[in-house]
């Protein structure tokens, strides 16, 4: 039911989700209101939630601090784009999918098992919402590779092996192997390659993988074994 300003409950933590992503991914002095930035009351800046643990910012979230959210974009924004974008192939989309993880996250922030670690719980909202976007496209992977390759800028790329220390010859052979790579990952299929972005480039462990993807630590280990050796097979014939 609405109130009386006409905007429902939901409504009102969407946008409120919406305006701390903003303010996370702009450093937290400015906010965007209607095309316009606006500079936050000195008062109302964020208080330093930096030495805290994840626990502790949910915790000060739940209990009001607006800035604690903020901080918790401030975390995870990046680091979830990275893998949204590497699953996905689409960097546009990929942002808006990782901003619904943060509306979805400040709208549930309540129902969190704070004895489990956040991490893992922004992880599968994401994760959720990146194979949903893949099963709704139906697209093949030479598609999705077409897709990856317009989409994926030098700055933006998953593995960072370039050293300024190189000669130009060097850089264009390490630029031609992450090439190679970001073309073979494209190609695998979607519940090996989510796994393999997860453990390979993430870093993320079994155990949180086996969360993320709410399969058993078996299937995890199964399917990621498939997913490096299918991984071996599409890049061998590129290394050649």
């Amino acid at each position: 039911m609405a109130d009386a300003e006409g905007e429902t409950a939901e409504g009102s933590a969407e946008r409120q989700a919406r305006m701390a992503v903003k303010r996370g991914t702009h450093g937290g002095r400015d906010v965007t209101v209607a095309g316009l930035a606006v500079k936050e009351p000195r008062q109302a800046r964020r208080p330093d939630h930096s030495s805290l643990d994840d626990s502790q910012v949910v915790q000060h979230a739940l209990d009001g601090d607006r800035r604690a959210f903020t901080e918790l974009v401030d975390r995870y924004h990046g680091r979830l784009l990275n893998f949204v974008y590497r699953t996905i192939g689409d960097r546009e989309r990929a942002e808006d999918l990782v901003q619904e993880t943060f509306v979805r996250v400040y709208r549930h922030l309540q129902r969190f098992d704070q004895t489990k670690k956040f991490s893992t719980w922004i992880y599968t909202i994401a994760s959720n919402l990146a194979k949903n976007e893949l099963r709704n496209r139906s697209r093949n992977p030479l598609v999705l590779f077409q897709t990856i390759r317009r989409n994926w800028e030098a700055d933006h790329r998953p593995l960072e092996w370039e050293d300024n220390t190189y000669r130009p010859d060097d850089l264009f052979r390490q630029r031609h192997l992450r090439e190679m790579v970001e073309r073979a990952v494209a190609r695998l299929p979607e519940h090996h390659r989510i796994v393999f972005v997860l453990r390979e480039m993430e870093g993320k462990t079994y155990e949180e993988i086996a969360e993320i993807t709410r399969c058993n630590l078996g299937t995890v280990k199964s399917r990621l074994n498939r997913a490096r050796n299918n991984f071996a097979r599409i890049i061998a014939p590129m290394l050649e």
